[in-house]
């Protein structure tokens, strides 16, 4: 599929599909590039939220741009979402160390056993949105639930793009495991930490997928995630 990705954007980059233009049906393209629908299929949702095209019911895929400004998932760009999460995520780790209760701890413990079980990717993807709501929960704190609630969408569609094209889930279990043996022992760093440490993996993931299914470009084009740290003007 990556490899699919990586020749519909090339194509698109440099210009052989242009904006405006439509997309070789889906029937077309996988007797052109020898691939099942499945495969065809989930390259071309990732060339939407790349921004490249927009998929018109009963009308087909469209060229919308040229060049990756920053992947969205939903309504929502990456680095608005990361920038969010960062600053919402990381202290209510924290905050559910120092509030958890043992229902909290026992749900957390089942849910992250579930998803180191579980081998179907949409299922997995469900209970990943399921943690980070059930460490919203542990804080007690319920306008905490309701902004991870209000993202969940995004995080879902992150989710199953960073797992269809970056492979996260084994090192994304680890990084959960990690959270909750910090929330388990109570520790309000290493709970922050945990979950830094989780972002930052989902921020180097996103920037290496884009990286990698790019056409080749001088290295001033690098693709970075980091917002500005000063207030904009």
């Amino acid at each position: 599929m990556e490899a699919v990705l990586g020749h519909l954007r090339g194509a698109i980059e440099r210009g052989e599909y242009a904006i405006g233009d439509k997309l070789p049906s889906e029937a077309e393209l996988c007797r052109t590039l020898e691939v099942s629908r499945p495969v065809l299929r989930e390259a071309l949702r990732a060339l939407q939220t790349m921004g490249l095209t927009v998929s018109r019911t009963g009308k087909g895929t469209f060229v919308v741009a040229d060049t990756v400004e920053e992947p969205t998932f939903g309504d929502y760009a990456a680095g608005d979402l990361l920038e969010v999460r960062r600053h919402v995520e990381i202290p209510v780790a924290g905050y559910a160390a120092l509030r958890r209760t043992p229902e909290d701890l026992d749900h957390l413990t089942r849910l992250l056993n579930r998803m180191e079980r579980e081998t179907d990717t949409t299922a997995w993807v469900a209970m990943d949105t399921l943690f980070h709501l059930a460490v919203a929960e542990a804080t007690q704190n319920p306008v905490f639930r309701r902004v991870i609630e209000e993202i969940r969408d995004a995080l879902a569609r992150q989710s199953a793009f960073l797992n269809e094209l970056g492979g996260r889930r084994e090192q994304s279990d680890r990084e959960h495991r990690a959270i909750v043996e910090a929330l388990i022992d109570g520790s309000e760093r290493d709970a922050t930490e945990a979950m830094t440490h989780h972002l930052d993996r989902v921020e180097t993931t996103l920037t290496d997928i884009l990286s990698r299914t790019a056409a080749p470009r001088p290295p001033a084009a690098a693709t970075s995630f980091h917002r500005p740290t000063t207030p904009r003007q």
